[in-house]
C-alpha cells in the first residue's frame, strides 16, 4: 500500500519533461515580448519567414501569431511542432497567449494605473461552512467530504468484488472436488454457506480494522501539527474547515463505526448472492457470466452516489441510501456530509433484514445447486430452485 501511494510521485519525478524551445513569429509585434517561459518552455522571437523556420529541423516548435490575433484570437494562431506535445505544454502556451493578449488590450485603453485599479477591485472571499443542526456548531469542508465519499465508495466496491468473488470461487472449488457432498452430510447447506460468508467476512473486517488503526495512529501523530496550521489567520477557510473536521475525534469515530457497519452489511448481502452463483455453476467461466447479477447493482449504486454528492439531502439521495441493493454505496457517500441518526438506523435495519432474507433464499438455491454438475443453469432454473420447499 505504501508503494502504491508513493509510486505516482516517483514516476512524476522521474518522468519530467525536457526543456523545449518555442520559436515565436509574431505578426502583431506586441505579443511575443510578453510571453514568459518556465522550467520546461523557452520562448524565442524570430523575424525569419515561417517556411525557412519549418525547413530547419533544429526548430522543435514554431508559434505563428497572425496579424489580427489581438482582435480575433480564436483564429490565426498556430503551433507547428515536430512530433506531439503534452497536454500540459499546450495548456501553458495557451494561457500565456491569453495573458499577453489581455495585457495588450488593457494598454490600448490608456487608463493610468488600470492594473492597480483592477487589482484593488478584485475580491477573494474566505467563507467557512458551519453546521448548526447538531449539538454543537462544527465546521465542515465540502471538498473533504467529497474525497472521503469517493474513497469509501471505491473501497466498498473493491471489497465486495474481491471478497465476494472469493466466496464464489471457494464454493466452486469445493464443489468440483466433491468436498461439499461430504460436508453437507454433517451440517445444513444454510449453515455451511453462512459460515463460509462469515469466515471470509471476518478476514475483510480484520483488514479494515488494521487500516483504521494505521490511519488513526497517523492522525494522532499529525493532529497537533494540523491544528497549529488551522489557527493561522491567513489560512483559507476551506483548509481550516477540512483540518478541523479531519481532526475531530467524534466525527472520525462516528464515520469509522458507521462505515464498518455498512461495509459488513454490504459484504454479507452481496456475498450471499455470490455464494448462490457459485453453488449453481460448475466452473469459473460460467460464474463470470452470472456474476453481473451481483456486480450491476453495485455499479448502479456508485453511479447514484455521484448524484448524492451533488445534493446529499435530496429525495433521490435518501432513496438510494435506503434501498438495500444500493444503500451501502449510497450511505457511504452521505456519511461524510452528516446524516440524521434515524436514517442511518433505518438504512442499517433494512440492509441487515434484506441480508437475512437473501441468505434464506440463496440457501435454498445452494442446497440444490451444490449437487448440480455439467450443465449451466438458466436464471429461470435458479429462480425455480429458490421456490422448492
Amino acid at each position: 500500500m505504501i508503494a502504491l501511494m508513493l509510486a505516482p510521485a516517483f514516476f512524476m519525478a522521474m518522468g519530467g519533461s525536457e526543456q523545449k524551445t518555442v520559436t515565436v513569429v509574431d505578426g502583431t509585434g506586441e505579443i511575443a515580448g510578453r510571453l514568459k517561459g518556465n522550467d520546461e518552455i523557452t520562448f524565442v522571437s524570430s523575424d525569419a519567414p515561417v517556411d525557412s523556420l519549418r525547413a530547419d529541423e533544429a526548430n522543435e516548435a514554431i508559434l505563428v501569431i497572425g496579424a489580427d490575433a489581438l482582435d480575433d484570437p480564436s483564429h490565426g494562431i498556430v503551433l507547428l511542432t515536430r512530433g506531439s506535445i503534452s497536454m500540459m505544454t499546450d495548456s501553458y502556451i495557451t494561457s500565456q497567449l491569453e495573458q499577453a493578449i489581455e495585457d495588450v488590450r488593457l494598454d490600448r485603453y490608456d487608463i493610468p494605473d488600470i492594473r492597480q485599479i483592477m487589482a484593488d477591485v478584485q475580491a477573494r472571499v474566505n467563507m467557512s461552512t458551519v453546521r448548526i443542526d447538531s449539538d454543537k456548531d462544527t465546521e465542515t469542508s465540502s471538498e473533504l467530504s467529497y474525497i472521503l465519499a469517493m474513497a469509501m465508495d471505491m473501497m466498498l466496491y473493491m471489497f465486495i468484488l474481491i471478497y465476494g468473488q472469493m466466496v464464489m470461487t471457494s464454493i466452486i472449488e469445493e464443489k468440483n472436488n466433491r468436498v461439499l457432498e461430504i460436508v453437507v452430510s454433517s451440517v445444513k447447506p444454510f449453515q455451511l454457506m453462512f459460515g463460509k460468508i462469515a469466515g471470509v467476512g471476518l478476514v475483510a473486517v480484520t483488514q479494515i480494522l488494521i487500516w483504521a488503526a494505521l490511519i488513526g495512529t497517523a492522525l494522532g501523530i499529525a493532529a497537533p501539527f494540523l491544528a497549529s496550521d488551522a489557527v493561522q489567520a491567513d489560512a483559507p477557510a476551506e483548509l481550516t474547515a477540512a483540518i478541523s473536521q479531519f481532526t475531530d475525534p467524534g466525527f472520525l469515530m462516528s464515520l469509522l463505526v458507521n462505515t464498518l457497519l455498512f461495509f459488513i452489511g454490504g459484504f454479507l448481502f452481496y456475498s450471499s448472492i455470490y455464494a448462490a452463483i457459485g453453488s449453481a455453476v460448475s466452473n469459473v467461466q460460467d460464474a463470470s457470466q452470472l456474476s453481473s447479477i451481483a456486480t450491476l447493482p453495485v455499479i448502479i449504486g456508485i453511479i447514484g452516489s455521484m448524484a448524492i454528492m451533488s445534493d446529499p439531502n435530496s429525495g433521490l439521495a435518501m432513496f438510494i441510501s435506503m434501498f438495500p441493493f444500493t444503500s451501502p454505496m449510497g450511505m457511504m457517500s452521505r456519511l461524510p456530509y452528516g446524516v440524521p441518526g434515524w436514517q442511518i438506523t433505518v438504512s442499517l435495519a433494512l440492509l441487515y433484514a434484506s441480508f437475512l432474507f437473501m441468505i434464506w433464499v440463496c440457501g435454498k438455491i445452494y442446497r440444490v445447486g451444490i449437487f448440480m454438475y455439467g450443465k449451466k443453469p438458466t436464471l429461470l432454473e435458479i429462480i425455480r430452485w429458490a421456490k422448492y420447499k
